[in-house]
């Protein structure tokens, strides 16, 4: 298969690429009154690790609480809970589905209930 795009089987280098389109694209947090444990850079790059590995949000977890490195790379300084992935997935995805989405089609008239 050929691609215009670099292949890559390390997940080192999709994290630090993901870091990059992140900072270039996302603000560093989406609220002035987040936290700030993580900001959304590193949020979707772990994201982005968690299609890479094809695994869901407790293995994404996993593998960053096992591969130092890898934290590191993404300048987290703790592994983020499995709910703080899913929550902003839930909430990197609104944000793009409203500028780069197409509208939903509309319901047939059968479906109307």
């Amino acid at each position: 298969m050929t691609t215009g795009y670099p292949m890559t089987k390390s997940p080192r280098a999709v994290a630090r690429e993901a870091l990059r389109l992140a900072r270039e694209s996302l603000p560093a947090y989406s609220s002035a009154r987040s936290r700030k444990d993580f900001t959304q850079h590193q949020l979707f790059a772990v994201l982005a690790l968690k299609v890479f590995l094809k695994t869901d949000y407790r293995g994404v977890a996993e593998f960053l609480k096992d591969f130092a490195e890898l934290r590191t790379d993404l300048g987290l300084r703790k592994v983020p809970h499995y709910s703080t992935i899913c929550y902003a997935e839930g909430r990197l995805l609104k944000k793009g589905r409203s500028s780069y989405s197409s509208p939903a089609p509309p319901r047939p008239q059968w479906a109307a209930v």
